[in-house]
């Protein structure tokens, strides 16, 4: 994964609504960028710092090309994405069929012996706050140990 110049919004949130927090992330990161004339430079991300059973630590991101010449105040902020080796999976369909696909990557992973670090990236290929659920594609990426 190559190293990207993000803007992103820390948060948190809990599994049973994850979807609804994700979106309203994104949605007060692109009203930011389009008060600040800022072009996305590719698709959205959330990089999840921390997960347990009940809930998850996030940043939403998107990246950017150049950092602003004014930098972001309060919640938002620049940054670079993590980069370094990963192992990518794509999912396709609803955001709440996830929980498949994370047992796939689980189930990957022990087959190989691989020791994830511990944060994962979902990127969207399509745009949750404008895709209808059954056609979101969001690639997973895993960066192992």
């Amino acid at each position: 994964m190559p190293e990207k110049t993000i803007i992103y919004l820390k948060g948190q949130g809990r599994w049973d609504s994850a979807f609804e927090t994700l979106v309203d992330a994104f949605k007060s990161l692109n009203l930011y960028l389009d008060k600040q004339g800022i072009k996305p430079s590719g698709p959205a991300m959330t990089i999840y710092t921390q997960t347990d059973d009940t809930g998850f630590s996030f940043k939403a991101a998107i990246p950017v090309a150049d950092p602003p010449k004014d930098p972001p105040k309060g919640d938002i902020a620049v940054g670079l994405s993590p980069s370094g080796h990963a192992y990518k999976f794509v999912h396709r369909g609803s955001y709440d069929a996830m929980d498949t696909t994370y047992e796939a990557i689980t189930n990957f992973l022990d087959d190989k012996g691989l020791d994830a670090k511990d944060l994962f990236i979902e990127e969207y290929v399509s745009d949750p706050a404008k895709t209808s659920e059954d056609k979101l594609v969001i690639n997973v990426y895993v960066p192992v140990k």
